[in-house]
C-alpha cells in the first residue's frame, strides 16, 4: 500500500497524538505511524503530573558532582550505568557544561514558558475533547524529611516566582495534621497549587479516539525503518510498504535520533533516559493530592482507578530490562513517608525511556536544511505535560500561523 497525506507523524505517543488532532484541527489530513500500539512508550507508566513546578533543568549547578557519586550506587535517583559509550559520554560533556547558575535560570525560563503555557492549554482540551482521564487542578506537594533536603529546594523558589510559578511553604506538623496519609517526621512541605494531574494512558487513549473520530489515521503495529527526503515531500519506509507525506513529524521520543540519521538529517541530541513505575489498585489510605518524596526522588499520584509510584533516571542505553533494585527502591522510599505505601494489588511494573536533550529543552520546528521534516522530541520527563503546547505551536509552524508563544528556544538548530 502507497499513500500519500499532507502530514504523517512518526510516534504515537502523546507528543505525536496532540500534534496529530491540534493538525486535524487546522484542516490537515494526518497520518501516525506508531510501531507497536498507542501510547506503549514513555506516555503510558508516568505519573501523569502537569507540573510547572518542574521547571528547573536537570543541568543544574552540582548535578556532575552528585552524578558522579551516585555511579556506585545502581539504586540512586540519577544513575549512569558504567560502559565505553562515545554518544553518551559526549552528550554528558554538554550537558555537564551547562551545569551552571546561567544557564540552568535560561533554561529554566524556556521550560517553565512552555510547561505554563501547556498547563493552561489543559483544561480547555479536556472540556472541548471531552477527554475522559481523571483530570484534576490538584496541585502537587514536595514532602521533606529532611532540614538540609528542603533548604536545597527553597533556594530555587525565588526562581520559580520571578517566572511567575506560586507555591506555598507549609510547616511539617502543619502538613502532617492536613496530610494523614504522611508519617510522622515530616519537616517541611512545598506546594505548588498551579500543577495538576491526570491518568497518563487514559489520556493518550482519549487523544486517538478523538484524533480517529476526527478524521485522522492511526496505523499501529507500523514500523517506520527510514525516511527519504524527495523533492517537495518526503517518503517513510515502514514494514508495511511506503508512505508519502507533504511533510513528517518526528514524535517518537527516545527513537527519534535513530530515524533523523536514516534520512541523513541533523543530529538530533537526544539519551534515553529511563524512568520506571509500579501501579497498583488504590490504597484505602491516599495521600490528598499528588506528591513527591524529595529525599528520595518518588513521586505518588493516586487516581479513582489506581495508585502509582513512579520516578528515577537511569542512563542504560536502550537496555530493555526491568532493573528490580531499581523498582524496589520506589516501594522503599514511599514506605519512609507514608502509612500505606503500596495498594493492596500490583498491576503492572514498567519502564520507558524519556528522550533527554542536554539542555533540558525539548526540540520543536523544522530539521535545519530540510523544509519538509519537523522534529517534536526531546521532552525529557515533561511530555505529558508539554503535550498541549508543544501540539500548538508545531501546527502553529507547520501551517504558517503567527506561533501562540516564541519557538526560538526550542528549534533543532540550537545544536549546530
Amino acid at each position: 500500500m502507497n499513500t500519500h497525506d499532507e502530514v504523517i507523524i512518526i510516534g504515537g505517543g502523546a507528543i505525536g497524538l496532540a500534534s496529530a488532532l491540534a493538525l486535524v484541527e487546522a484542516g490537515r489530513s494526518v497520518r501516525v505511524l506508531e510501531a507497536s500500539t498507542v501510547g506503549s512508550g514513555s506516555s503510558h507508566g508516568n505519573c501523569g503530573t502537569l507540573t510547572p513546578s518542574h521547571a528547573a533543568p536537570l543541568a543544574a549547578p552540582g548535578t556532575v558532582r552528585k552524578a558522579l557519586g551516585w555511579m556506585l550506587t545502581p539504586d540512586a535517583p540519577f544513575y549512569v550505568k558504567p560502559r565505553l559509550d562515545p554518544a553518551l559520554w559526549r552528550w554528558f560533556a554538554h550537558f555537564a557544561a551547562r551545569c551552571n547558575e546561567r544557564d540552568w535560570l535560561e533554561t529554566m525560563r524556556h521550560k517553565g514558558a512552555l510547561l505554563q503555557h501547556s498547563r493552561a492549554l489543559f483544561p480547555q482540551w479536556i472540556t472541548h475533547y471531552g477527554l475522559d482521564c481523571e483530570f484534576a487542578e490538584s496541585g502537587v506537594d514536595y514532602v521533606f524529611r529532611t532540614e538540609q533536603g528542603f533548604e536545597h529546594d527553597r533556594a530555587e523558589l525565588q526562581h520559580l516566582h520571578a517566572i511567575g510559578i506560586a507555591t506555598e511553604v507549609i510547616d511539617g506538623a502543619d502538613y502532617e495534621r492536613g496530610e494523614p496519609a504522611v508519617k510522622p517526621g515530616v519537616f517541611a512541605a512545598i506546594r505548588f497549587p498551579g500543577d495538576a494531574r491526570l491518568r497518563p494512558d487514559r489520556y493518550v487513549a482519549e487523544l486517538a479516539r478523538v484524533l480517529r473520530e476526527r478524521g485522522g489515521v492511526i496505523e499501529e503495529q507500523c514500523e517506520a525503518r527510514g525516511i527519504v527526503v524527495e523533492r517537495g515531500g518526503v517518503r517513510v519506509d515502514t514494514v508495511h510498504g511506503a508512505r508519502d507525506a507533504r511533510d513528517v513529524v518526528l514524535a517518537a521520543g527516545a527513537w527519534s535520533p535513530r530515524l533523523a540519521r536514516s534520512a541523513g538529517l541533523s543530529r538530533l541530541p537526544i539519551q534515553p533516559g529511563k524512568g520506571y513505575s509500579i501501579t497498583y489498585d488504590r490504597p484505602t489510605l491516599v495521600p490528598r493530592r499528588p506528591v513527591v518524596l524529595r529525599e528520595r526522588s518518588v513521586c505518588v499520584t493516586a487516581w479513582d482507578s489506581g495508585y502509582r509510584l513512579g520516578s528515577t533516571m537511569e542512563f542504560a542505553g536502550y537496555d530493555s530490562r526491568l532493573n528490580r533494585r531499581r523498582l524496589g527502591a520506589l516501594e522503599r522510599g514511599a514506605a519512609e513517608y507514608l502509612h500505606e505505601p503500596v495498594g493492596p494489588a500490583k498491576r503492572e511494573e514498567w519502564f520507558g525511556w524519556r528522550p533527554l536533550t542536554y539542555d533540558d529543552l525539548p526540540i520543536i520546528g523544522r530539521v535545519p536544511g530540510h523544509r519538509h521534516v519537523w522534529a517534536a522530541a526531546g521532552h525529557g520527563m515533561m511530555g505529558i505535560g508539554m503535550s498541549t503546547g508543544t501540539a500548538e505551536l508545531l501546527a502553529d509552524m507547520i501551517c504558517e500561523r503567527d506561533p501562540a508563544m516564541d519557538p526560538a528556544p526550542y528549534r533543532a538548530g540550537r545544536f549546530l
